[in-house]
């Protein structure tokens, strides 16, 4: 038989699922696991928008849409986009796609050739890097150490750009930092992306998601030269533990939008009908669900930052957005823990697993094999006995 396609057959699976599927299949077997892999919120989507799709359905409202989405759903996003990011774009500038992967895949396909260049700072998310390769481009990572808040500087992205490169991805507020840019550190950004005419891939899911009141820009809203270029991805699942309903959104220029809208037309299709419909009830409705979810998530975060640096050997930064805290292994590397040389991140994730029943994700596959991500996307509850077992596998 010939051989599959390079490009797919060089695609990793995510670690992120990986790390999941071992601990479900723990759990399925009856092994009391305690999660913190997949970025996903434990709460419920909220009634008013479940409420929503069970009309749609009611109503059969069942049929197919426009391939890029309903012209309600576009205008709910606008909507949402003018009143929490003051950003103003037409319905016939978004873009709606199954998922904020998706649509990250989409941008990508629409903005780079074979063999262009694609920036990507690391620590980065998983699916970024698999992407960029997806389509046929070129990663070239840019690393942000620790000391930098896990940011990349506008020196940093400019020494990294070439002839070749055609876009850089931001995500903001990142996973699985956490970590959040300032309006100076975005503008000083958006200056070399203007002026080496880049494209931007802005991904901005967790914007809802924000501590201590820090302030926070998008990157589409520095100026009209920079709007023009970017790409912004964002959607319904984080703010609005919509997870499984599938439903992300892009925003740009008309030209990248109508390019985009008909890829999805011979892809995919068209979203999920009653996903669509729910996701206008998420945008257009009350907001009071996403604040009282961002609060709890404050709550678990500061407890998990605080116990993780109270623990000899570990530590971490303090996240100021999304749902993740990095924690610093390196000081673990070489000992011995329940019987196992911890090497890696890989090695550590494992063993927690195994040997103390936490599911966590190592930092090999966010470019940073020093770390382990913790979501905390789960209940103070669950956190609380995750780090008390955190604790007992350490003295291993």
């Amino acid at each position: 038989m010939k051989e599959l396609a390079q490009i797919a057959s060089a695609v990793q699976t995510s670690s992120t699922m990986a790390i999941d599927a071992l601990a479900k299949r723990m759990q399925a077997d009856g092994v009391d696991v305690i999660g913190f892999g997949a970025g996903e919120p434990d709460f419920n989507t909220p009634d008013h928008i479940k409420a929503a799709a069970n009309q749609a359905i009611a109503g059969n409202v069942t049929r197919y849409t426009p391939a890029s989405g309903t012209i309600a759903l576009k205008e709910a996003v606008c909507r949402r986009m003018q009143e929490d990011c003051g950003l103003n774009y037409n319905p016939s500038q978004v873009v709606v796609s199954s998922g904020a992967k998706h649509c990250v895949y989409i941008a990508l396909r629409a903005l780079v050739n074979p063999g262009d260049e694609v920036v990507l700072p690391a620590p980065f998310w998983v699916s970024y890097l698999e992407l960029i390769k997806m389509v046929g481009g070129k990663p070239v990572i840019v690393t942000a150490d620790e000391d930098a808040g896990f940011k990349v500087t506008a020196e940093q992205l400019a020494a990294a750009i070439t002839p070749n490169t055609k876009a850089l991805i931001l995500n903001n507020p990142g996973n699985p930092t956490g970590m959040v840019y300032s309006r100076r550190e975005l503008e000083a950004i958006a200056k070399v992306c203007v002026e080496k005419d880049i494209y931007v891939v802005s991904d901005e899911i967790y914007y809802g998601l924000l501590y201590d009141g820090a302030k926070w820009a998008s990157f589409a809203a520095l100026g009209n030269e920079v709007k023009e270029r970017t790409v912004l991805v964002n959607g319904v699942s984080k703010s609005y533990a919509m997870t499984g309903w599938r439903i992300g959104y892009i925003l740009a220029n008309e030209k990248a939008a109508k390019v985009m809208g008909s890829f999805i037309s011979h892809s995919t299709g068209s979203p999920c009908t009653i996903s669509q419909v729910a996701a206008v009830a998420a945008l257009s409705g009350p907001q009071d669900c996403v604040e009282e979810m961002r609060q709890a998530f404050e709550v678990r975060r500061n407890y998990i930052v605080e116990r993780i640096n109270q623990i000899d050997g570990i530590s971490c930064l303090k996240p100021e957005g999304a749902f993740y805290v990095m924690m610093n292994i390196k000081k673990l590397l070489g000992r011995t823990i329940c019987g196992k040389i911890i090497q890696s991140s890989d090695d550590f994730s494992m063993a927690l697993l195994k040997q103390g029943l936490v599911a966590t994700v190592p930092g090999s596959g966010f470019g940073a094999p020093d770390f382990v991500r913790w979501a905390y996307a789960t209940s103070m509850e669950n956190i609380k006995r995750g780090l008390d077992r955190l604790e007992e596998f350490l003295k291993g």
